[in-house]
């Protein structure tokens, strides 16, 4: 039986490397490109996990999974550590900032500063985990599943909290009773 790429890189061979590239790089690119919206981002992660890779290949031990399983473990795992890390630098800036930036140029900006004012108001009387949730999902276009893997908790309580939070807003600003009018005239 062929000796394990991963263990030939440990042992210093520099043919086995291209080789783990020929062999797996595809298959790092297609996790990357799966839990990452931009392909830029996922070309850094996939030198990143490749990086990773070569620094780790002494602990892969075949009697415990395949290299393919390894491989993509490690790429799971790093881009879980860089969506946590880009959504805990989105939350740190204001929403407000975010929200009103765009809108300041033009009349019809004004009426829209205004909404996404009360909007932003409305954001900040839910809970914490309401709003990050609804950040990472509004801001940053992320899934229900990306921001379930990137906060760790179950996919059903991210879709409870966005639901939650959406409803809360909507009472908050209004929306719903003018709905209610709507529909009963």
């Amino acid at each position: 039986m062929a000796q394990a790429i991963l263990n030939r890189i440990a042992a210093g061979d520099m043919f086995a490397v291209e080789e783990c590239l020929d062999r797996y790089g595809g298959l790092v690119w297609s996790i990357a490109r799966k839990m990452l919206r931009n392909s830029d981002d996922a070309e850094d992660a996939v030198q990143e996990i490749f990086v990773d890779l070569w620094k780790n290949a002494g602990r892969f031990d075949e009697s415990k999974a395949s290299e393919a399983t390894f491989i993509a473990m490690i790429a799971r795992r790093r881009l879980i550590d860089r969506i946590r890390h880009s959504a805990r630098r989105i939350s740190a800036e204001s929403l407000d900032d975010v929200l009103l930036e765009p809108f300041t140029r033009a009349d019809r900006a004004v009426q829209i500063s205004v909404e996404a004012q009360q909007a932003a108001e409305a954001m900040r009387t839910l809970r914490p985990e309401q709003q990050q949730v609804l950040r990472l999902s509004i801001i940053q276009g992320m899934s229900h599943q990306e921001i379930a893997d990137a906060m760790g908790l179950p996919l059903g309580t991210v879709k409870t909290h966005a639901r939650r939070g959406i409803i809360h807003v909507r009472e908050a600003l209004g929306v719903a009773a003018e709905l209610s009018q709507e529909a009963a005239a």
